[in-house]
């Protein structure tokens, strides 16, 4: 007894077994001390595929940031992100440089944040608990008015 095409378009729409493989996302390498390859200096480090399958992106973990600052697009230097790196040697200074014009190949760009700015931000932990502790220790420096949390992922583009 056939069941008709209704039951196998609903076992490909709720992922059947011919729907696009599920994608693991990467793993987030805060060590600064660590840079991975094919990451920019500028970015926070996260494994990518290696499988060669073609896509249009690929994610990070969702991982919390402190926002150290904005401004306006690609006008956050690389000497101002390493001088907040030296402030946190344990976790990584990233900054959005997406289509930044001295740096035509980036491709990295970063989820729950304003396309319209750059930011600077600092890696705060896994959890929303070890970010709120981070943020803390960012506040006291009273260095970066106006710090605040976002939970985010790094996105490499691949379009």
């Amino acid at each position: 007894m056939s069941l008709g095409p209704l039951p196998l378009l609903l076992l490909l729409a709720l992922g059947g077994p011919s729907a696009a493989p599920v994608q693991t996302p990467g793993r987030i390498f805060p060590d600064p001390t660590r840079p991975c390859p094919g990451s920019k200096p500028h970015d926070i480090c996260f494994a990518r595929p290696q499988d060669g399958v073609a896509r249009d992106e690929f994610r990070s973990v969702p991982f919390y940031a402190v926002i150290l600052r904005t401004a306006a697009p690609c006008a956050i230097s690389e000497r101002e992100r390493l001088a907040a790196q030296a402030r946190f040697p344990r976790s990584k200074v990233f900054a959005g440089r997406f289509q930044c014009d001295d740096d035509i190949e980036n491709n990295v760009s970063y989820t729950n944040v304003n396309a319209r700015y750059g930011f600077m931000a600092v890696y705060a932990g896994a959890t929303r608990e070890q970010a709120a502790a981070f943020l803390r220790r960012v506040q006291a420096t009273r260095r970066f008015p106006g710090a605040n949390l976002r939970r985010m992922q790094a996105v490499l583009n691949y379009t």
